[in-house]
């Protein structure tokens, strides 16, 4: 924390008593700023690098997440999601670059820094032979858990495990493995969640369980989710980071990832079937059917309204009308990680 106060031309951090020479009010001011800045972060990243023996497993990258957002972190196989999370969580060590949690810098102080994280890393680490409550109250313990057996039950509840929590974790089936791992991630309220393929294994019902359970921590935590599963990232998260060979090659809203890309299609159908010669002075249609016609447009607004004058004028009947993207986040991914 930096408090300060001036006293001639020093500035003291009360924290430390120790004054900071500067020479005017403009660097306090910076300096206030650039601790509002860093507050308001759950995550920053700065020119973080890891190499694997010559090959750079991350090379240089940047990027912060603000309090309450729910971050998608995608990329090919080895394209460096995994090392990325595990530097964040302080389980390996970068070669260069800095990475703050909740402010607290993670390699100068990674116990601190686990006590802000609740990690589920893609192998999912549980001891088998302990039971599901056996094993969240020890995990709890390591944590320094208050009210162990209220937390175990809350957790258990709230990642659908009530049925299974009284078998032994290597009983379990993958699915409710990860629910378990989910469980261990969440059981200490953590204020930064990362999550490597949460979803793996789930069956198409317990996904959407686990997806409206990350949601909903989501409202106030801060998370970074990984998956190959793209559905499910749309699903999720309002905000895509993409790596690819160690660097990131998209970081944005989803809707801007979509939409910067796409041009809009606009599809009318009719009852009537009609010839191409009625839409003469628009933009050129592709006929999908004999009564079904797609316009592609950087203006889908306006064409809509020469469609319905085309309509009215000819006394058509519509059968519908509507905005149909054509591109989505499997196009965009494709994109940015198949270029040469």
């Amino acid at each position: 924390m930096l408090i300060v106060i001036k006293v001639y031309n020093k500035v003291y951090n009360l924290c430390s008593k120790r004054p900071i020479i500067l020479k005017d009010y403009t660097v306090l001011k910076e300096l206030h700023l650039s601790h509002s800045i860093y507050n308001s972060m759950s995550i920053i990243i700065e020119g973080l690098t890891k190499l694997y023996g010559t090959q750079k497993a991350v090379n240089n990258i940047s990027f912060s997440i603000n309090k309450g957002e729910i971050v998608g972190f995608l990329g090919p196989n080895g394209a460096g999601k995994s090392t990325t999370m595990k530097i964040i969580t302080g389980y390996l060590a970068a070669d260069a670059g800095k990475v703050s949690v909740c402010g607290i810098d993670v390699a100068k102080n990674p116990i601190a820094t686990k006590k802000k994280i609740g990690y589920l890393p893609e192998a999912n680490p549980l001891y088998y032979d302990m039971y599901v409550r056996e094993y969240l109250a020890f995990v709890a313990g390591v944590h320094g858990v208050a009210n162990i057996k209220e937390a175990v039950e809350k957790v258990i509840v709230l990642t659908g495990l009530t049925l299974e929590s009284r078998k032994k974790a290597g009983q379990l089936s993958k699915g409710y493995k990860q629910r378990v791992g989910l469980a261990a991630a969440l059981i200490h309220s953590p204020e930064v969640l990362i999550l490597d393929e949460p979803t793996s294994g789930l069956d198409p019902n317990q996904i959407i369980e686990i997806r409206n359970v990350i949601k909903q921590q989501g409202k106030d935590k801060t998370v970074l989710f990984s998956s190959h599963i793209l559905q499910e990232v749309e699903a999720i998260c309002d905000r895509i980071i993409i790596i690819d060979k160690g660097n990131i090659v998209a970081d944005d809203r989803l809707q801007n990832l979509t939409g910067s890309k796409a041009s809009n299609n606009v599809v009318i159908e009719l009852q009537e079937t009609i010839e191409e010669t009625l839409f003469e002075g628009l933009v050129s249609p592709m006929r999908a059917s004999a009564t079904k016609w797609i316009f592609t447009t950087n203006n889908p607004d306006l064409l809509r309204k020469q469609l319905m004058e085309v309509v009215m004028k000819h006394n058509l009947n519509i059968v519908s009308l509507y905005n149909e993207s054509n591109i989505n986040l499997e196009d965009v991914f494709r994109h940015v990680t198949t270029k040469k």
